[in-house]
């Protein structure tokens, strides 16, 4: 599936509103810095207006260098890069009317901070009064109309870059481009500007396209997420399709956690694989991209979703034994790490609640899911 090229369709309940029309649009565009190696092939993506969509993957998977084609400081080796019906190819940077904010804010330390935001204005001709006004509005929109006198090095790093998200909304652009913004932020900042910049980004109505490699941020910021490997997407999808429903193996190993185990197909009825795992234990799965008996397949089953507790395991699970390994406490959740079917990195997650059993190393149990819950993916 990740060799074949890669055509994205738009979801109609989200495109409904553009009368047929993306806002963004990458029509089968290619980018090769040598000449001969692909980093980005034949990629097709249609983006409705107000969307907040993330592209997420590994380094050099292909994401920051369309990003950086959308912004115009690439250049698409092979198709058109669309805004609003109109190909930005040739269109420099300046002019193509779009914010962008940086993981290093990218912040003039020698002016203050009301003289940064300005600066895309004076540039853009705009008189002094405008200016005053639409500075003081882009402070006001991420909290921080006090600190206009002040220079960068007097701002911590997340007002740093609450500055940066304001000068890239300061000209008020419909389209805004953010490459890894909350890369150097501690952890629990990070998961506050999270929260602030999506509720500002649907606030304000604005065309988001946010790059990162971090699994959970885009999950909790997205309206849909698409994921890049070797310069293709493997699935552009909303975030509880893409956890819940995985298309392929890489997909289903990048995003969350995952258990797999791999098997053979023996038959294929009514909805369901029964894959014959490598140990002997056959299984019930749901096919995905396994179309006959005889292929080869890795089945793939979330942490969350495997029970041990025999009130919670339903009369139709797929059941199995299993040995304990190892407890891990870890506040709000369980992890346990079991032996099953022969593999020893099997993950069992519980939450904390009072009811809920504290496995020990060398107890024999028996573990269950739902078939439905249980993928047979390429292997």
């Amino acid at each position: 599936m990740a060799d074949s090229p890669t055509k994205i369709i738009k979801e109609p309940e989200l495109a409904k509103d553009t009368a047929g029309d993306a806002f963004v649009q990458f029509d089968r565009v290619q980018k090769s810095y040598d000449g001969e190696t692909l980093v980005v092939k034949d990629l097709n993506l249609e983006m409705p207006r107000g969307e907040f969509l993330t592209m997420l993957g590994p380094s050099g998977s292909g994401k920051t260098t369309c990003l950086m084609m959308l912004a115009g400081f690439e250049t698409a080796t092979h198709g058109d890069i669309l805004l609003d019906g109109v190909s930005i190819n040739n269109i420099p940077p300046h002019k193509r009317g779009i914010g962008m904010v940086f993981q290093n804010y990218a912040l003039f330390p020698h002016m203050t901070i009301a003289e940064n935001l300005s600066f895309p204005l004076e540039v853009r001709k705009m008189g002094k009064s405008d200016r005053e006004e639409k500075v003081k509005r882009a402070l006001d929109m991420v909290e921080m109309g006090a600190f206009g006198g002040r220079r960068p090095a007097q701002l911590s790093g997340g007002q740093q870059q609450r500055i940066a998200l304001a000068r890239a909304l300061v000209f008020e652009p419909e389209l805004v481009l953010m490459d890894e913004p909350l890369g150097a932020l501690d952890k629990q900042l990070r998961e506050k500007m999270q929260f602030e910049i999506t509720d500002l980004a649907h606030r304000l109505g604005i065309t988001v396209v946010y790059v990162t490699h971090d699994q959970t941020e885009a999950l909790t910021m997205s309206d849909r997420v698409a994921v890049f490997d070797d310069g293709r997407i493997q699935q552009l999808a909303k975030p509880d399709q893409l956890y819940e429903e995985p298309e392929n193996s890489f997909v289903a190993q990048f995003i969350g956690e995952n258990n797999t185990m791999e098997g053979i197909v023996k038959e294929i009825k009514d909805g369901l694989a029964m894959v014959e795992l490598d140990g002997g234990e056959v299984i019930a799965c749901k096919p995905v991209n396994v179309n006959k008996p005889g292929d080869r397949t890795r089945v793939s089953i979330r942490p969350e979703r495997v029970e041990y507790n025999k009130d919670r395991i339903h009369d139709n699970a797929q059941k199995l034994k299993a040995e304990v390994l190892e407890f891990i406490y870890m506040g709000d959740i369980f992890r346990t790490r079991l032996r099953v079917a022969g593999n020893d990195e099997f993950i069992v997650k519980t939450r904390n609640a009072p009811d809920q059993m504290r496995l020990k190393p060398g107890e024999q149990i028996e573990i269950g899911w739902l078939p439905e819950d249980c993928r047979a993916l390429d292997a």
